[in-house]
């Protein structure tokens, strides 16, 4: 309970930076790559203050260099896509799209870990596929450009997520969680002095430094959680964001998700949330010694 918790908490974090993100960029007309710089600079200030500034050095310490910074560029051009698609397209929408990234994921973790997947899991993922269509509606006047950036970022966060695995056996996640601040800062810090613009209010000032402490403690939550409970139990609990962008967005930006938005990210969900079930059962039988589809 006390991981569904804190994965919960998580979510929440990412949630109502998203919303942060939209409305910096919509409201109060940032740039999009403004928004990201600050979400690192100050992300890592924070983590490093969670961390024990003291064991900084000790942190940095890690059997994988070339592996830390390429999960770490992935995950800050994730990031980027999904901020920059936030301020064209409905909130619910684009994290609907996100979420297509644990369907993904199966399908690179063969050629890339060496997992097998079965056929129910392949059945699994083409549904979710068709989940996304529905959103997209990609042959009709409805499509909207813009999707194919959240999509690019499942696409990220796939390869991130495989990044984070293979990472996970030989860094201890305080060093993870100490390159993704660091690397993002280290590619973003130059980029803001390119893009910079005055914030033009107190609100928006405050705003840039709550999606960085936000972003850390997000992190940290996730480091938490993963400590009490395994990836795949937690996994469905993800989902919460969604229910949390549908609130968040009628409430900040009176949206109102569509039936198609629905209809797919149900069935996203439900593919997903399938996906899930088939990696746990493959872990039972893959200990009992079996195969698992």
């Amino acid at each position: 309970m006390k991981a569904a918790l804190l994965i919960v908490g998580t979510v929440t974090c990412f949630a109502f930076m998203d919303a942060t993100a939209k409305w910096l960029g919509t409201v109060a007309a940032l740039p999009s790559l403004q928004v990201v710089a600050f979400r690192y600079l100050v992300s890592v200030v924070f983590a490093s203050l969670l961390l024990n500034p003291l064991r900084l050095r000790e942190h940095a310490r890690t059997r994988r260099p070339a592996l830390q910074i390429g999960r770490s560029a992935m995950l800050v051009l994730s990031t980027t896509c999904s901020y920059v698609a936030v301020c064209h397209m409905e909130l619910t929408v684009m994290t609907t799209l996100v979420f297509a990234a644990p369907l993904i994921t199966p399908l690179l973790a063969g050629p890339l870990l060496g997992e097998k997947i079965g056929p129910r899991r392949i059945i699994a993922v083409l549904i979710g596929f068709a989940g996304v269509l529905v959103v997209t509606r990609p042959f009709g006047h409805a499509f909207d450009a813009w999707a194919l950036l959240p999509l690019a970022g499942a696409l990220l966060n796939a390869l991130y997520s495989i990044a984070t695995r293979k990472l996970a056996a030989s860094d201890p996640p305080e060093t993870t969680l100490f390159y993704t601040g660091t690397v993002g800062s280290a590619v973003l810090l130059p980029v803001l002095f390119g893009v910079w613009q005055t914030p033009p209010t107190p609100l928006a000032w405050t705003l840039l430094l709550l999606i960085g402490a936000l972003g850390a403690l997000a992190h940290w939550l996730l480091i938490l959680a993963h400590r009490r409970a395994a990836a795949s139990f937690l996994a469905p609990f993800n989902y919460a964001q969604l229910l949390w962008t549908i609130v968040i967005g009628r409430v900040a930006f009176g949206e109102i998700p569509d039936a198609w938005t629905l209809t797919g990210g149900g069935i996203i969900i439900a593919a997903g949330l399938y996906v899930f079930h088939r990696e746990r059962v493959r872990a039972r039988e893959g200990g009992a010694g079996t195969t698992a589809s």
